[in-house]
């Protein structure tokens, strides 16, 4: 089965074409970029042959999956001879709200409930379900699969998502704990089970997906039942740009000090606070790294936060779980920094985590155990691959369905 996996932005788009056999094989890889503005451009990377470029405009979602598909079919730097041989699309949805317990099968039903989901995430769902129809209309009939960043953490105990706010804010506005990274935290901790040999029911497992968006999960059986995102991907960690968990009277105090519309302060604790927020230079965690050693105290202050705030959510979620097994690091920064690893992970010995430091030394982009040999509780850097997991449940949705 060959599946088109799509990740939608509201200017962007990221594709990959993967065989699903035993073992996903990828066909090509691309992104679409300046959706709506002029001189868009597409970057087309076929396996094995040369990467392909294209600078036109781009108007609208369905424009951008068709200069898609005629690349997938070129006869230069295409992969396939028909656009036939796509046999299924998948799709990443931001926000399934409490209708999605799981990734799905696209129907009109389910175009109904991703749409009645737009207000939760207005920044995502609409551009997702852009490129759902934008297929529909451009290959009718082919069979397509909603995978959602939030269906993992629906497993939550009321306990655990509900906010202590009026009971009315649940039942009419639906504000609650969704939590995000579903996908990623889902992938890992079972791709770490699958590497120890373990089963995942039997494990008590800390996700922390580092990133400039970032997020910890507790996973207890292979369930989701705590998370640090919550209404929105701003809760929780400090993140990139995001500040993270903050008292929310302080936010009012500087809105009303400043004279902040909604817009301008939802842009403050969105684009303008997190680690370029507190460094004052950037949001990467790289140039942190060098401004610190440099000197820099606010660069030094951004990444103690960082690595203080992750160390706090793990102790919390090991207690949540009344114990740990296992620690994952995933996402940008949690596969490719061994600094904030070590910084967040050496002093878990009365968790009983026995860190290794010369493992972790240099380790970038590598799935393997950070912990030392005996250590009662494992330390695992786990690449994460969030289209493999669209496809695979891709394929798992349409043989349930046919």
């Amino acid at each position: 089965m060959n599946v088109l996996v799509f990740n939608c932005g509201s200017s962007s788009l990221k594709y990959q074409l993967l065989t699903m056999g035993s073992e996903a094989t990828l066909l090509a890889k691309g992104l679409v970029e300046r959706i709506g503005l002029k001189e868009g451009n597409l970057i087309h990377k076929p396996e094995g042959k040369s990467k392909f470029e294209l600078v036109q405009d781009i108007p609208n979602h369905g424009v951008a999956i068709d200069l898609v598909l005629k690349a997938l079919v070129d006869s230069e730097h295409g992969v396939i001879s028909s656009i036939k041989e796509i046999d299924a699309a998948g799709h990443r949805v931001a926000h399934g709200g409490e209708y999605f317990k799981d990734s799905a099968f696209i129907d009109e039903k389910a175009k109904e409930l991703i749409a009645s989901c737009c207000e939760l995430a207005p920044l995502h769902n609409p551009a997702n379900l852009e490129g759902i129809l934008a297929m529909e209309k451009l290959l009718p009939g082919l069979p397509q699969v909603a995978v959602f960043d939030t269906s993992f953490h629906q497993t939550l105990p009321p306990e655990a998502f509900m906010y202590g706010l009026p009971y009315d804010c649940y039942e009419e506005l639906r504000v609650r704990k969704y939590g995000f990274h579903g996908t990623s935290h889902r992938f890992v901790a079972h791709k770490a089970c699958d590497i120890l040999g373990w089963k995942i029911e039997d494990k008590k497992i800390v996700s922390c997906h580092l990133g400039n968006g970032a997020s910890v999960c507790a996973i207890d059986g292979g369930k989701s039942i705590e998370t640090s995102m919550g209404f929105t991907p701003n809760e929780g960690l400090l993140m990139g740009t995001r500040t993270g968990n903050l008292d929310l009277g302080a936010l009012l105090y500087i809105a009303e000090k400043k004279n902040l519309s909604i817009e301008e302060t939802n842009k403050l604790i969105n684009k303008q606070s997190g680690l370029a927020g507190v460094s004052g230079l950037s949001s990467d965690m790289r140039d942190l790294e060098n401004a610190a050693k440099d000197g820099n105290k606010r660069a030094q202050l951004a990444l103690d936060m960082f690595t203080y705030r992750v160390k706090k959510f793990v102790g919390s979620y090991t207690a949540s779980m009344g114990g740990v097994d296992l620690v994952i690091f995933t996402g940008g920064i949690g596969e490719n920094d061994p600094v904030s690893r070590e910084k967040i992970a050496k002093d878990f010995g009365f968790l009983g985590l026995d860190f290794d430091l010369e493992k972790n030394n240099g380790l970038r982009g590598k799935d393997a155990l950070i912990s030392k040999e005996g250590s009662k509780v494992k330390a695992m850097v786990i690449t994460t691959n969030e289209e493999l997991v669209i496809a695979s449940d891709t394929q798992r949705i349409l043989k349930a369905v046919h």
